[in-house]
């Protein structure tokens, strides 16, 4: 019934406007927290004269304080059913200027009190001030910020003059006349351009996402290929192993075999000239019994027979060779295999390099690319014969007259293509502009110098060869060429200007389509082995059917190296 019959309102301290703690009751009949009396009387110990901070009544001595046990008991009760679990502040809450001890977490400020409340504290708030507009918001730890300093105002007005928050005083003083807005419409109009930044900021994470997994997806990759390599290898130099072993062996029993064929026939021969030796020594034996015999009958009858020289075969000649040929025939093949081992493994080092990621700037803007501008010229002793030259050899128009050239080792002698003198060796950025016949495809390239020039094989053509790169622009689509391989591309339908980015050290190398904004058409990572030079070429197949087909004069194709223009 107690709960029914009072509010929550009077079971407040008038001190601290918050639920009594400690309640205790002075002798005028007024009740107050007991620190909150206490550190009252405090202050007027000097004047040995205590007062109730509500009526002023006084009273001398300091009376004594007791617990009013009753009213603790019902604030008690008050607590447990009218203040909700989890009001306290937390980490990162914004507290109560008004509660003591632990402070609950504020609901709203008061832009004219310059205080945040709890939801307790507001309702008081709002009683103590019914009639009169407090300017309230959501609670904010940034009261301090949102008062102008000089006036002690709120901030309300926005200065259009000098980008700053004012408050109404401030539009009399130093910001009279001044263009003003309010701080809403300001914000509005603001937050359409913070809007536009943050579609920026979705658009780069976007792209920054797509890189950090093509890094990923490229990094996998490389493990995948190193790993297969290192098995393939493996099983390369085991079998190389294996096969060394096969010829070790057959030398083994080469030498083996003829080490016994020659020491077969030689056995023989010796065996052979034991026996004859044998025969030889008895015959001189007979000999010496002839003539020390005394016989003279039997001395003339025997010396025929004694005097003729057995009849034996000669004996064929055995050179007294060696294996040291063989010997030294290993050797040599141990040093040629030695040779050619490390030749390869020097090959397959220059190959197999270190993967570098060199992390290089994103360009937004063509005056971010501005920077890097280099001016090219087009070589004339590189240029096809039906490629007129002009504006200081910065402009390449085809032509069905024939140039008379001298002839040069460096000009192409099949293809319709013309390199540029100057060389990229670091970073460089340049534009090309396309105009004249929609009928033939340009080629914007970049090459090494060492590209071959004459005849019409594939090893002399932009894009169709590890020597070139290139963007295609056709009629109806664009791709990109590098070693025979192609791209297709999604381009802008009206793009007459390219723009290309090198990154020699980077080994980047980018294509954009450049017009009042400047738009990535393609970009390629991969390694530059020697200096770049700018090219252009053109793809006349089509062009020559289409020119054949058409009974009005043809219009010939146009392309020209851009100046610098910011």
């Amino acid at each position: 019934m107690a709960e029914a019959r009072f509010s929550q309102d009077q079971f407040r301290c008038p001190v601290c406007l918050d639920l009594l703690k400690d309640p205790v009751t002075i002798p005028c009949g007024h009740s107050y927290c007991k620190s909150c009396i206490t550190d009252c009387w405090n202050q007027e110990d000097e004047k040995r004269v205590y007062s109730c901070p509500q009526c002023r009544q006084t009273f001398s001595p300091r009376p004594v304080l007791n617990k009013n046990i009753m009213l603790a008991e019902e604030v008690e009760k008050l607590k447990k059913a009218k203040l909700p679990t989890g009001v306290f502040a937390g980490a990162g809450d914004v507290e109560c200027d008004v509660c003591t001890g632990r402070k609950h977490k504020a609901v709203k400020s008061c832009l004219v009190c310059l205080n945040s409340f709890c939801q307790n504290h507001l309702e008081q708030h709002e009683n103590l001030f019914q009639g009169k507009r407090h300017n309230l918001m959501d609670a904010t730890g940034q009261l301090q910020k949102m008062i102008c300093r000089k006036h002690d105002k709120p901030l309300e007005i926005f200065c259009c003059t000098d980008q700053c928050c004012i408050c109404v005083r401030c539009i009399v003083d130093e910001h009279k006349n001044h263009s003003t807005v309010s701080t809403a419409e300001e914000r509005k109009e603001k937050q359409k351009h913070l809007g536009e930044t943050k579609r920026k900021f979705q658009q780069q994470i976007q792209e920054r996402e797509k890189q950090l997994q093509e890094l990923k997806e490229a990094v996998e990759t490389h493990k995948r290929s190193a790993q297969t390599a290192v098995v393939n290898s493996k099983r390369i130099f085991t079998e190389l192993i294996r096969s060394l072993k096969r010829r070790c062996s057959e030398v083994t029993q080469m030498i083996r075999d003829r080490e016994k064929t020659v020491v077969s026939q030689t056995e023989g021969l010796i065996e052979r000239l034991e026996q004859e030796i044998d025969e030889l020594r008895m015959r001189n034996t007979e000999l010496d019994q002839l003539l020390h015999t005394h016989d003279h009958i039997h001395f003339l009858q025997s010396f025929q027979s004694v005097c003729d020289p057995p009849g034996f075969p000669d004996i064929p000649s055995i050179s007294n060779g060696s294996f040291d040929d063989v010997g030294d025939s290993v050797s040599q093949l141990r040093q040629k295999l030695k040779d050619f081992c490390r030749k390869e493994i020097e090959k397959m080092s220059g190959q197999v390099g270190c993967i570098q990621i060199i992390p290089t700037r994103e360009y937004v803007s063509r005056k971010d690319f501005l920077q890097y501008f280099q001016q090219f010229t087009l070589d004339q002793n590189t240029a096809y014969q039906h490629f007129l030259l002009s504006e200081g050899n910065r402009k390449v128009t085809y032509t069905t007259t024939l140039q008379e050239y001298p002839d040069h080792p460096d000009r192409f002698s099949y293809w319709w293509q013309v390199l540029c003198r100057e060389s990229v060796q670091e970073c460089a950025y340049w534009e090309v502009e396309l105009s004249g016949s929609t009928d033939v495809c340009v080629y914007i390239s970049v090459s090494y110098k060492s590209i071959s020039r004459k005849g019409w094989g594939y090893e002399c053509a932009f894009g169709s060869n590890d020597q070139s790169w290139c963007l295609v622009c056709s009629p109806s689509s664009f791709s990109f060429c590098h070693n025979n391989k192609k791209t297709e591309l999604t381009v802008p339908s009206s793009c007459c200007r390219i723009g290309v980015y090198v990154n020699h050290n980077a080994g980047t190398l980018s294509f954009y389509s450049v017009s009042d904004t400047i738009t990535l058409i393609h970009t390629v990572q991969t390694t530059f082995t020697q200096p770049l030079h700018p090219g252009i070429g053109m793809n006349f197949n089509s062009f020559l059917f289409v020119y054949k087909k058409k009974a009005t004069p043809v219009e010939y194709p146009v392309v020209k190296l851009c100046d610098k223009k910011v």
